[in-house]
């Protein structure tokens, strides 16, 4: 290109539309790939040619119209949408939805949203977070007691469901609910009523049952920790939230909406001044895999916004407030914990781990090289393909 003009549009369509390596030359450094950060337009652009199919798709498939109670949950990735849309399809039904996701991916946001937009949003939304509740008090807290039914029961006290007559109950972290107290919440859901702990006799309630869990409860239910059962009462519909590093497109949306958040949470603060993140900051934000997922990049920016004086976050700020990732026992990796005293083969060693890597930064990523070479740490997507060359895998 001979202008900046004419730069500018062959970074846009290599960047979006028609991903492709850029090279430039010189009498000095003769021929090589040029590395652009250019992420915007990887955020914007693609979305906007997009939307028409995307209406297109939304006709064609009977989804109902966009909903405003999901408008919080800031996404714009497939993976996402198809989650959301699911959500709105299930929302105006009284059935039980279950929703499954690592933590920190926005649960209860989606169990909030999928409240507001049924029948019963100007009923109670009762959140119980059975990872808070201790074992032996879990009975009293779902179905409430009676005056003296237990030592330190002074008085009589609704539980749970009772709140939520009417409502919708939102049983998070289903999956450390023990045993016992499974049998008990069961019977619940099936006969449509309560007993509190000390009562004679029982008590009707209607709710609307949304659960969520960090876990797979079939694997749960495979390995004798969770009821077949209860599982099957609950997972009438069943919600996946992807976690962030698989939501393509949506991290760069969220760091905008999470600082602008940060700001309007902290600009009553003494002396706070309106942050914004520097071109370097925010490719090494959008570059982190979030294993704590929307949680952690909401807190990473609160650390960022306390760490720096100014009004630019800036690469050091934004490296100081992320934390490090939990360390990995890798005595539990069979490719890890070989007996180097029995001899080991190096090189096929490590011929396996890269093709591991390879192989699921391709798969995760749908081909994309430029993606798949940033997630691996590679400079451009060049050394990514000499990598896949040499170890075998198929790009």
């Amino acid at each position: 290109p001979g202008t900046p003009a004419m730069a500018a549009v062959w970074i846009i369509l290599a960047k979006t539309r028609f991903p492709a390596d850029l090279i430039e030359s010189s009498i000095r450094h003769g021929v090589r790939t040029a590395s652009v950060p250019f992420y915007i337009s990887a955020d914007f652009l693609p979305d906007l040619l997009e939307r028409p199919d995307r209406a297109l798709e939304r006709l064609t498939a009977g989804l109902p119209p966009a909903a405003p109670e999901f408008d919080a949950i800031c996404h714009r990735s497939p993976a996402m949408s198809r989650a959301i849309a699911r959500a709105r399809r299930a929302a105006p039904r009284s059935i039980p939805i279950l929703i499954e996701g690592e933590s920190g991916t926005g649960k209860e946001l989606l169990a909030r949203a999928i409240h507001q937009a049924s029948p019963r949003r100007a009923r109670p939304f009762v959140t119980v977070n059975y990872g808070a509740i201790a074992p032996d008090l879990i009975e009293s807290e779902l179905f409430g007691h009676e005056k003296g039914a237990f030592t330190g029961a002074a008085g009589q006290r609704q539980g749970y469901f009772e709140s939520a007559h009417l409502g919708t109950l939102f049983l998070d972290e289903l999956g450390e609910l023990p045993k016992p107290a499974q049998v008990k919440l069961l019977r619940a859901l099936q006969e449509g009523e309560v007993t509190r702990v000390g009562a004679t006799g029982p008590t009707k309630v209607d709710v609307r049952i949304l659960a969520a869990t960090n876990r797979t409860l079939v694997d749960e239910v495979a390995a004798g920790r969770f009821r077949e059962d209860l599982f099957y009462r609950l997972a009438v519909a069943v919600i996946h939230l992807p976690p962030l590093r698989e939501r393509e497109g949506d991290a760069g949306l969220l760091l905008d909406r999470l600082l602008d958040q940060v700001n309007r949470e902290s600009e009553t603060e003494p002396g706070y001044s309106h942050k914004i993140l520097s071109v370097t900051a925010r490719k090494l934000l959008l570059e982190h895999p979030w294993p704590g997922n929307v949680r952690e990049m909401q807190n990473t920016l609160r650390r960022a916004a306390v760490w720096t004086p100014g009004p630019t976050i800036d690469l050091e700020d934004a490296r100081d407030a992320l934390l490090p990732s939990p360390a990995r026992n890798l005595s539990s990796d069979p490719t890890l914990a070989q007996d180097i005293a029995q001899g080991i083969d190096l090189n096929a060693t490590i011929d396996q781990v890269a093709r591991h890597y390879l192989e699921q930064a391709m798969r995760l990523t749908g081909g994309n090289k430029t993606r798949a070479a940033r997630l691996l740490g590679f400079g451009n997507p060049t050394t990514l393909s000499n990598w896949l060359k040499k170890h075998g895998v198929d790009a």
